[in-house]
């Protein structure tokens, strides 16, 4: 069974950055794709970011492109970890974060939440000023 420990969220101000972290432990992690999904208040949730099971391939939502990188540390000697840095943050990127991972050895990851069938519990990120 997969677990996932989500870190880096808080209050930023308009125009500033964060780092979100999810380290995901479990069997198998080389052949989970990952993604970065979000969740704001009175809204559905919506795919932010996903990478591939090697790291080779990545997918941002419109709103993300240009703003946010995720990245992919799959190391044997260093924890597993998805990182998505977020830039140029808007107070419409506040909401829950949560990563989740879906099983997927070959193709593109896909920003589709009916897909990822393990998630995290999930970290706040707000944008304020």
């Amino acid at each position: 069974q997969l677990q996932f420990v989500e870190s880096g969220g808080g209050l930023v101000q308009p125009g500033g950055s964060l780092r979100l972290s999810c380290e995901v432990s479990g069997l198998n992690l080389d052949r989970y794709a990952i993604a970065w999904f979000r969740q704001a208040p009175g809204k559905e949730r919506e795919a932010v970011s996903c990478i591939t099971n090697r790291g080779r391939s990545t997918n941002y939502a419109d709103s993300a492109k240009g703003r946010f990188t995720i990245s992919r540390d799959n190391a044997e000697n260093t924890k597993n970890t998805v990182y998505l840095q977020m830039d140029s943050l808007n107070v419409e990127d506040t909401g829950v974060y949560y990563c989740a991972a879906d099983l997927r050895l070959f193709g593109p990851c896909v920003l589709l939440l009916s897909t990822y069938k393990h998630w995290g519990q999930g970290i706040q990120v707000t944008v304020s000023s």
